[in-house]
C-alpha cells in the first residue's frame, strides 16, 4: 500500500521524531512510504529547551517532505494536497499535543474528503502530561475526523473511549527504540569514557515536573551511601534547574550526583545506557515512555513508577520493579533490591527474551488494523 506518516521528523530533535523515522523504516519493508514533516513545530515563544532541533546528522536515514507550518494555515492545504497527489491509502498522523489540533484536523479533513485514504491518529498522549481545563474538548474536536486510533497505553485507551465513544481503537505497546545502538561498545568502555565506575543509576530524559526527579534525589539520599553508587542525572532541564540543585545539596549527595543538563544527541545516547546498570523513571504522570524502550533496546532492567502505561510494558520483579509513585522509601527500596540480588543480568535476559512483544512490525500491524486494512 501507499501509506503517509504526518508528524515531526529530523531535523527535530526528540522521543516523537525518533518515533516516526523507525516506523517510517518498518512501514519501508513492505509499503511505498511518504513522510510528511514540519517547516515550523512550535513557535519559538512556546519552545521552553534551547533549541527545538538536532544539530548533528540524522541516525535515522529516513527522508521527508518538509511542508506543514503549526501556525499557518495555508501550509495545511499544501500538507493535504501532498498527501493526495501521493495518492495514500493510509495517512498515520503523530498526536501528542492539542497544540497541533487544527493543523492535523484541517489536512486529515482534506484528505478524507477528497479520497478513500483511511485515517488513522497514532496517540503518544491522548491528553497532554499537564493538561487544561480546555484541553479535552479540543482533543475531541481534533481527533475527529479519524478513522481508527492506535494508542499505546491502557490509561490512554480508557481516555480515548471515553471522548470518542465507539471508536475503533487498537492498543500496541511502545516498540523497542534501537535507533541509538551505534557502533559496538562494552559496559567498561561506556564508562571509561564518562569517567564513572561502580554502580550506576541513570536518569535520562528532559526534565520537568512531572518527571519525578526530586522523589529520585529524596530516595537516593535514603539508600546511596548503602549502595555506594552513582546517579547520573542526564537530560536537559525544561524548568528551573536551581531547586533541584538546592536539593541535592540539602541532603548532602552531591559528591554522588551527576548532573548533565543538555540534550543528549543520537550518537551519545547508547554510551549513557550501556554504562547504567539500572534506569529509574520515577514519574508522576505517564501515559508511556520512550526511555523505558530505550533501555530495554540496551537490555537494561528499569525501575517505573506505578503510573500510566509504564506498568503495561515492566514485568514487576521481571525486566524491572514497579513502585508507587511520590514515594522516596519505596524507591530506595527497590534499588536497594536490584543491586543486593544482582538483578542486573537475570532481567536482561529476560528483556531480550521478551523483545518480540515490543517489535516495530507489530506496530505496523496494529496500525493497519485501526485503518481497517487487515
Amino acid at each position: 500500500m501507499r501509506v503517509c506518516l504526518v508528524g515531526p521528523a529530523y531535523p527535530y530533535r526528540g522521543g516523537i521524531s525518533h518515533f516516526t523515522h523507525m516506523l517510517a523504516r518498518e512501514l519501508r519493508l513492505s509499503h511505498d512510504v511518504l513522510l510528511v514533516n514540519f517547516t515550523r513545530l512550535y513557535p519559538g515563544v512556546l519552545f521552553p529547551g534551547r533549541t527545538q532541533y538536532d544539530e548533528r546528522a540524522s541516525t535515522a536515514g529516513e527522508s521527508s517532505v518538509r511542508v506543514i507550518d503549526s501556525i499557518d494555515p495555508r501550509s495545511w492545504v499544501r500538507a493535504a494536497r501532498a498527501i493526495l497527489d501521493f495518492r495514500a491509502d493510509v495517512v498515520v498522523f503523530q498526536w501528542w499535543q492539542p497544540f497541533f489540533a487544527p493543523a492535523m484536523r484541517s489536512i486529515a479533513a482534506r484528505v478524507r474528503r477528497a479520497s478513500d485514504a483511511r485515517i488513522v491518529f497514532l496517540c503518544h498522549n491522548v491528553l497532554p502530561h499537564e493538561a487544561r481545563a480546555t484541553d479535552r474538548a479540543v482533543v475531541k474536536w481534533g481527533l475527529a475526523r479519524a478513522h481508527g486510533f492506535v494508542v499505546q497505553s491502557r490509561e490512554d485507551e480508557v481516555t480515548l473511549a471515553t471522548l470518542m465513544p465507539g471508536a475503533r481503537i487498537v492498543f500496541n505497546p511502545m516498540p523497542v527504540f534501537d535507533l541509538f545502538a551505534g557502533r559496538e561498545q562494552t559496559r567498561e568502555q561506556a564508562r571509561g569514557a564518562l569517567g564513572l565506575s561502580g554502580r550506576v543509576i541513570l536518569f535520562f530524559g528532559l526534565v520537568r515536573a512531572y518527571k519525578g526527579l526530586d522523589t529520585l534525589l529524596d530516595a537516593f539520599a535514603i539508600c546511596g551511601q548503602q549502595l555506594q553508587a552513582t546517579l547520573c542525572v542526564v537530560g536537559e532541564f525544561y524548568e528551573d534547574r536551581k531547586p533541584y540543585d538546592d536539593r541535592i545539596r540539602r541532603l548532602g549527595i552531591e559528591g554522588r550526583v551527576r548532573v548533565v543538563d543538555r540534550y543528549v544527541p543520537d550518537q551519545e545516547v547508547g554510551t549513557y545506557f550501556r554504562a547504567a546498570d539500572v534506569v529509574v523513571l520515577p514519574y508522576l504522570s505517564a501515559t508511556q515512555s520512550a526511555v523505558v524502550q530505550t533501555a530495554f533496546s540496551f537490555e537494561r532492567p528499569v525501575i517505573v513508577t506505578r503510573v500510566g502505561g509504564l506498568p503495561d510494558v515492566v514485568q514487576d520483579g521481571v525486566t524491572g520493579y514497579v513502585v508507587p509513585p511520590r514515594s522516596p522509601d519505596d524507591l530506595a527500596s527497590a534499588m536497594v533490591r536490584f543491586f543486593e540480588a544482582n538483578a542486573g543480568e537475570r532481567m536482561g535476559r529476560e528483556i531480550r527474551a521478551r523483545a518480540g512483544e515490543f517489535s516495530w512490525s507489530r506496530c505496523v500491524n496494529a496500525v493497519m488494523e485501526a485503518a481497517g486494512r487487515r
